[in-house]
């Protein structure tokens, strides 16, 4: 890979507990810190609920993680580096020996 992993990101990911009502409060968990290369893909300004919000593509690259380790990121899970947030919406590996993952993610920021 001719790219370097020189941004430190954290992965997390969503649980679910019970609130004591009959509902579910959701809170993210910190899963472990991994190196990446983060690479600005497309941008777009989107209506969102309260507003327009601005929707940016990343692809992320990380190293290679076995099916079911807790570092190999999934989709619904997310990325969060200074305050930043990329939700991760798919994972491939980067080649066919898998020594490399590439994440598809997006983050929105309001204007």
């Amino acid at each position: 890979m001719s790219t370097s992993l020189n941004r430190r990101l954290t992965l997390e990911s969503a649980e679910r507990t019970p609130d004591g009502a009959g509902g579910f409060v959701e809170a993210w968990q910190a899963l472990g810190t991994l190196w990446a290369h983060v690479e600005p893909r497309t941008g777009r300004l989107a209506g969102g609920g309260t507003g327009e919000v601005s929707v940016m593509r990343y692809r992320i690259t990380v190293r290679g993680a076995p099916m079911g380790h807790s570092n190999r990121p999934k989709p619904g899970q997310r990325f969060v580096a200074q305050g930043r947030v990329f939700n991760i919406e798919a994972v491939s590996e980067d080649k066919a020996r898998g020594l490399y993952l590439v994440c598809h993610c997006e983050e929105e920021v309001s204007p």
